[in-house]
């Protein structure tokens, strides 16, 4: 199971063939600790899916809300156009309609 995460060039003996000085596969001694070590890293990897992220700020939250995934919805558009109406009442209320609050005209 954890030979398959191991990469092969450490994993594999010495693939030089005609180099007889070193006689030994992999299990010697002298490989043992640094194959241990390897061994061990990588039982201390996590395993599964990685946990989706955690939205953080205002407008992650409003995109995890509406716009991602499952939950898309036309709700933005709905928020777009409820903004441009209060946003223009109240253009309108300062330019011109707070004018005539008292007297007509």
């Amino acid at each position: 199971m954890v030979s398959t995460l191991i990469p092969p060039k450490i994993a594999s003996p010495s693939d030089d063939e005609t180099n007889n000085s070193c006689p030994q596969a992999i299990g010697g001694a002298a490989d043992a600790a640094r194959m241990q070590r390897v061994v061990s890293f990588y039982e201390k990897l996590p395993r599964g899916a990685a946990p989706a992220p955690q939205p953080k700020g205002l407008i992650e939250r409003y995109q995890a809300r509406y716009m991602n995934g499952k939950n898309t919805r036309a709700m933005p558009l709905v928020h777009v156009i409820g903004g441009i109406l209060v946003l223009g009442y109240a253009n309108n209320y300062y330019f011109h309609l707070r004018h005539h609050k008292n007297n007509a005209h």
